[in-house]
């Protein structure tokens, strides 16, 4: 690791964190120690970064803003990168250009205050587009599968391609990155329509409002643990159901605001949520005879 590190010094590739806590980096607020965080200043020193991570057979991952992972309490050996500086967002008419770093909150808030329509589902969610087109994040009967165009991806074998919007192959909370995880996300391309800016903003406003109301904001988490099975009810009625709102191991609880959430709610250790979505997840397979997908990824756990 440390002849790697230097190498990755040596060739200017960007910023480097060593030696910090993942919890910092994570909306769950727990993660053990990882050996360094790596942000590429551009798309050709990534790709150096990549040369490099094979030469040296280093564990790696990347990490955007960490709202869908539950990293467990071990030290990562190996490295994170951020593509913090892949943030450009570009407006073109009706399409807008963003790269991987690039928040996907902005971006909608960016597309609303020009009158354009599409993303408002997205005002919430506290993710990048990286990490929104690989989850193909989405809210209110829409996601980013109804409004990519293309995605610009870095393969395994260090091609740079554009992937189409049925190459993508979105379906819910899934996408072909996800199939594909050696693939990066570099950039998408998104296309809007022409809307009313002030009624766009209405409706961003009540679906704020709404959020306060039912979900548990002021805690810790990774938003929706589970994915709404087919056929059934929500998840989160299914939990409730069967009286687990409230449910606590160590500092972690199923939020008694929406039992689809689980909180940090008093310095949860990861293992804390680990084992509590694992039991939501058993109780309600016992219960109903319905396997729930959680809808985190949990990452260092082997």
């Amino acid at each position: 690791m440390d002849e790697f590190l230097k190498e990755v010094e040596s060739n200017d590739i960007g910023k480097i964190s060593k030696d910090v806590f993942i919890s910092k980096y994570t909306t769950y607020k727990v993660g053990g120690l990882v050996k360094a965080i790596i942000y590429p200043k551009n798309t050709e020193k990534l790709v150096l970064l990549c040369k490099l991570i094979k030469k040296y057979k280093v564990k790696h991952k990347i990490l955007g803003n960490g709202s869908n992972l539950l990293f467990s309490d071990k030290t990562y050996n190996g490295v994170l990168i951020k593509l913090d500086e892949f943030n450009k967002i570009e407006f073109f008419g009706n399409k807008v250009t963003c790269g991987a770093g690039a928040s996907l909150m902005k971006v909608a808030k960016e597309s609303i205050k020009r009158g354009l329509a599409g993303l408002e589902f997205a005002s919430g969610i506290p993710g990048t587009i990286g990490g929104a087109v690989y989850m193909n994040a989405g809210a209110y009967k829409s996601d980013m599968g109804y409004v990519t165009r293309a995605v610009k991806v870095l393969t395994d074998d260090l091609r740079i391609i554009t992937l189409t919007n049925e190459e993508m192959d979105f379906h819910y909370r899934s996408s072909f990155l996800q199939r594909h995880p050696n693939y990066i996300c570099l950039e998408a391309v998104i296309r809007l329509e022409k809307g009313n800016k002030n009624a766009l903003e209405e409706v961003v406003k009540d679906r704020r409002e709404r959020r306060l109301k039912s979900q548990p904001l002021n805690y810790p988490s990774a938003g929706s643990v589970f994915r709404n099975p087919e056929n059934a009810d929500p998840a989160g009625k299914l939990i409730e159901d069967i009286g687990l709102k409230g449910l606590t191991k160590g500092g972690a609880e199923v939020s008694k605001v929406h039992a689809n959430f689980i909180i940090n709610k008093n310095n949860a250790s990861a293992k804390d949520i680990h084992d509590l979505i694992l039991f939501v997840k058993d109780a309600v397979k016992e219960h109903y005879g319905i396997d729930l997908r959680v809808e985190q990824e949990f990452v260092n756990w082997e």
